[in-house]
């Protein structure tokens, strides 16, 4: 039975104005209620621009955000070096989440990757690999929850960034 649930609009920053969902889902761990995510794309379901919301469910910390972030790099292919780079700067920005509050992260080509907190911009990493990296704990066919990924694409490709055949 596909997962569903009503929620409330995403409020995306003005530069998403135009951004369509593309698909949504529920992670759950241990039949845990973890996060609801939604993946969307500006303009249209080829875009290269794209953001996913994750409203979470549990609370959380940064710091646990950040580290399972990590593993989740490491087993997509990051190099432990690399991701230990990247797990230091996720650490430094990202906050701890209650129930109900939203992170968001937002890929432009020309801009890099941005995080929204509850809709307030915290963070920006210009750059192609961190967005590979970390929308690939999502998206990448490697991922930890292929159910989620199918949930998130629909019946579209993964964007451009991900150089991936469909």
């Amino acid at each position: 039975m596909p997962t569903s649930f009503a929620r409330d609009p995403l409020e995306l920053p003005v530069q998403l104005s135009a951004a369509k969902l593309q698909g949504s889902g529920r992670l759950t761990w241990w039949g845990l209620h973890i996060y609801d995510a939604s993946f969307y794309r500006v303009g249209s379901l080829s875009s290269s621009e794209f953001a996913l919301e994750m409203r979470y469910q549990k609370s959380f910390s940064g710091a646990a955000i950040a580290n399972r972030s990590v593993e989740e790099m490491k087993r997509i292919g990051v190099s432990d070096a690399q991701a230990a780079l990247w797990g230091r700067e996720l650490t430094a920005f990202l906050p701890n989440v209650e129930s109900g509050h939203t992170l968001i992260a937002i890929y432009s080509p020309k801009q890099g990757t941005t995080f929204y907190h509850d809709g307030k911009q915290i963070a920006q990493i210009p750059g192609t690999e961190f967005p590979k990296a970390f929308f690939g704990i999502w998206l990448d066919p490697k991922t930890s929850a292929p159910k989620l990924r199918s949930e998130l694409l629909g019946q579209t490709c993964p964007p451009p960034l991900f150089n991936e055949a469909c």
